[in-house]
């Protein structure tokens, strides 16, 4: 225990860096991660050297708590990075958005699986896959875990992983219990199954667990995360914990979204500004159905930015007095996260064939982005058709259908 103790206590005098120090940061990895881009494609993962380079910057610690050398800093600075980095290269975006997110829930569990993960090292890297497909076995002080988990981003660069299961009931009658379990490297395999036509440097393996057991105080209940009962808020006691975790997670895989739309975006002022058509001799640039379509995309990325900021201003201000957050607005700003994606996939949708046919080259500046928008839009907390009937349902007066708010 002394040197977990040492360990924290050395954590505890990192100095923290700005909001705007880490923002700049990010800002200048953009045509680092654009050069890397092409190669994190054809690798299917993101290059070592940009882990080792986001580890370096501080960008995994901002959600971490400060016992463990943490930042514990507002979420909306989290998210601000995560733009900049995915403008760089959305692969890397989304990577960041979900491993550097899991600093958060491993916050939540008791303080003992916190220990088990940073206790020698506080910059352990985590991932996940929420699916609820595993297999659980209850037994003597914790259960027994099988199954396969797709789509586990970032998983080749990590030492831990998070999976979701259902735990059946111990009783007759008793209601089944929605739970992550909290794994080490060496409870699990990586199997390469990730091959797919966008966010393709995401490395979004397969987890295959063969009947590991992980003790009870390893595991996290939704309802906990829903409820705002997590055992690790009595040690992390910061507001930032108390916001309901799923609220989190959603921005997580959403986020990306924006900053690879402000690349597409870019891409399509560079090919307008040049672009003449070789069949019409016109310029684009003279196009106002194209400028338009342009202007629109801008326009909305930028209403999003604003909406989801204030969205996670007003949860913070709510905790930091600490009121509970009122089931209307988690459901409009969960309808509100799930909706980001597909707007801005409809989006560099619409401005694409406004490009020209050189704008569907492999080399376009604009593919890349469109492709990982529109992989992005099959995550099922981006998909707001999930998330709507919930809203409207509360302005009735009926509760939420599930936990995922």
């Amino acid at each position: 225990m002394a040197a977990v103790l040492n360990v924290r206590e050395d954590a505890a005098a990192v100095p923290i860096p700005s909001a705007d120090e880490l923002v700049e940061r990010a800002r200048a990895m953009v045509p680092v991660l654009k050069a890397r881009s092409r190669q994190a494609t054809k690798d299917r993962r993101i290059p070592d050297e940009t882990i080792a380079e986001m580890q370096e910057a501080g960008f995994f610690r901002i959600l971490q708590p400060k016992r463990w050398g943490g930042y514990e800093m507002h979420p909306n600075v989290f998210f601000d990075v995560q733009k900049l980095l995915a403008e760089g290269c959305m692969s890397t975006g989304w990577v960041y958005g979900v491993v550097g997110g899991h600093p958060y829930e491993l916050a939540l569990f008791h303080d003992q699986a916190q220990h088990d993960v940073w206790g020698k090292d506080t910059s352990v890297l985590v991932s996940s896959s929420y699916q609820p497909v595993g297999k659980v076995e209850h037994a003597e002080g914790g259960f027994y875990l099988s199954g396969r988990w797709g789509f586990s981003s970032g998983s080749e660069h990590c030492d831990w992983v998070l999976l979701g299961a259902v735990v059946p009931p111990a009783k007759e009658g008793d209601a089944p219990d929605m739970r992550t379990f909290l794994l080490p490297r060496s409870d699990y395999v990586i199997e390469d199954a990730w091959d797919t036509f966008g966010l393709q440097g995401t490395g979004s393996q397969d987890i295959v667990v063969n009947r590991a057991f992980v003790p009870d105080y390893r595991t996290h209940r939704a309802a906990d995360g829903f409820m705002g009962t997590n055992p690790g808020q009595v040690e992390n006691d910061a507001p930032l914990f108390r916001l309901p975790w799923a609220q989190v997670f959603l921005r997580l895989v959403s986020t990306a979204a924006l900053g690879g739309a402000k690349a597409a975006i870019n891409a399509a002022v560079e090919i307008t500004r040049n672009r003449v058509s070789t069949n019409t001799g016109k310029a684009s640039k003279g196009d106002p159905v194209l400028l338009n379509a342009i202007a629109q995309a801008i326009a909305q990325v930028d209403e999003m930015e604003v909406v989801l900021r204030r969205n996670f201003a007003e949860m913070i201000a709510t905790v930091e007095k600490g009121d509970p957050l009122p089931m209307d607005r988690r459901t409009l700003f969960r309808y509100q996260s799930a909706s980001v994606v597909r707007r801005c996939a409809d989006l560099v949708d619409t401005l694409l064939p406004l490009l020209g046919g050189r704008a569907i080259y492999n080399s376009s500046p604009i593919v890349q982005p469109w492709l990982d928008l529109n992989a992005a839009r099959a995550h099922v907390a981006n998909d707001p058709n999930n998330m709507g009937p919930d809203l409207t349902n509360g302005l009735m007066g009926e509760g939420p259908s599930f936990l995922f708010l």
